[in-house]
């Protein structure tokens, strides 16, 4: 328990950001990977994790050396229009986020227990905003952190299983690619749900927070904050960690359903059941509850990131007190979008596509919504006006192009063949 603690408290942002990745929208994605595709896909893994890295280091580094989130940074240097074009992708790609997630979890939730799915839906949307504004940051994040565990089962199910190595290896280090409308959808998911909206704002403003923790800023969007190389040379440290963390997790998520669920014929995921059975090699009739405590445990630790990160980005567009440091009575509107993006979340549920149908339409969403965020985020990396000394090196700006290119590609690809 010692060694848990001290491991926790080296644990920021970054770490956070990483593991709140791989949440029900992801568990999904990566699970549908697995079963449709086999190990054919596991290359995607080895290749988003450095892109990862690039983006989420930039919107790190900019919410550190700025002490504002990236709204606020938009608002402040360029034109209006830019600013509510990517607060607008921001609040429809989080909103939908919210209500897939809520969804999944709700199902999982009826599929143990039983109760209407209305019930469990409307229930932990309560408990999430209540989590939200009446749990201090620093509190909240200590948990946060403790949650991340959950996602440790599927790596064991791997070791379980018996295991075709050499096609793990070979997949995982050779590209594969198919010209067909549901690979490259598969494609755009995964990269929607790994390079996500969410986590670009998300973690520059968590970083604000952690300056605001740490007195190194007193109050969200005022002031410069006082930092070193140090302190960079930390942040960055953080979020190479969590982002391999999150790839490594969605590595075995895909592996263990490639060796389960597309083994025994199983290729489309339309229910929760269905995806628990990925887990029953390691906990057999207790397979849906490890898989409903994964579901529910990473839920409650991206839902409030979903709906935060819209908070941050709306309370910064419009000039309102921000911040998760702040009391409920401090700051109404900064809260309020919270419960918004969560009253949103509940009714697009009401739609006929399946809880787990639509964690996969997601993913895909994120991945259609985030080239054009990304483009805003090396210019502002780039901006020394904005960065001072702390702009993007040679080697962030061409693996930052490159993974928008692509994505961007991939996103039109996708559009083309609806």
């Amino acid at each position: 328990m010692k060694l848990l603690k001290k491991i926790a408290k080296l644990i920021g942002p970054g770490f956070i950001t990483g593991a709140s990745d791989d949440d029900p929208s992801g568990i999904a994605t990566y699970a549908q990977t697995g079963a449709q595709f086999g190990y054919h896909q596991l290359w995607t893994a080895f290749l988003t994790t450095p892109f990862m890295v690039t983006i989420q280091e930039m919107c790190g580094r900019i919410g550190l050396v700025t002490g504002r989130g990236l709204a606020g940074v938009i608002r402040e240097h360029y034109a209006r229009p830019f600013l509510y074009g990517a607060v607008t992708l921001l609040v429809i790609a989080n909103g939908v986020n919210i209500g897939a997630d809520l969804g999944a979890m709700a199902s999982v939730g009826q599929m143990l227990v039983g109760l209407p799915f209305a019930v469990w839906l409307i229930g932990l949307a309560i408990l999430t905003l209540l989590l939200e504004i009446f749990v201090s940051y620093r509190t909240y994040a200590k948990y946060l952190k403790y949650l991340t565990l959950s996602l440790l089962t599927y790596v064991l199910v791997t070791f379980i299983v018996k295991q075709d190595w050499s096609q793990i290896f070979y997949s995982t280090i050779i590209p594969r690619i198919e010209l067909s409308r549901e690979y490259i959808f598969n494609l755009v998911a995964i990269f929607g749900t790994t390079i996500s909206p969410y986590l670009f704002f998300w973690q520059a403003s968590e970083e604000v927070e952690e300056e605001v923790a740490h007195h190194k800023l007193r109050t969200m969007g005022k002031g410069v904050p006082r930092i070193t190389l140090g302190d960079v040379k930390q942040m960055d440290r953080d979020t190479v960690v969590g982002m391999i963390f999150s790839n490594l997790i969605m590595f075995f998520i895909i592996v263990t359903a490639a060796s389960t669920l597309h083994l025994n014929g199983i290729t489309n995921i339309e229910t929760a059941s269905q995806a628990a059975e990925a887990l029953r090699p390691l906990a057999g009739n207790f397979a849906y509850i490890l898989f409903a405590l994964g579901v529910l445990g990473t839920g409650l630790l991206a839902i409030p990131i979903l709906a935060g990160s819209a908070s941050y980005a709306v309370a910064e567009a419009v000039g309102w007190r921000e911040g998760l440091y702040r009391k409920f009575k401090q700051a109404h509107g900064f809260y309020g979008v919270m419960a918004l993006a969560t009253l949103f979340g509940i009714l697009v549920n009401f739609t006929p596509i399946k809880p787990f149908q639509m964690l996969y339409y997601t993913a895909a969403l994120n991945g259609i919504l985030a080239p054009p965020l990304m483009i805003m985020i090396l210019f502002i990396a780039n901006n020394k006006k904005v960065m001072g000394q702390y702009t993007n090196t040679r080697t962030s700006n061409v693996m930052g192009w490159i993974i928008t290119l692509v994505m961007g590609a991939g996103a039109i690809t996708l559009i083309c063949t609806l």
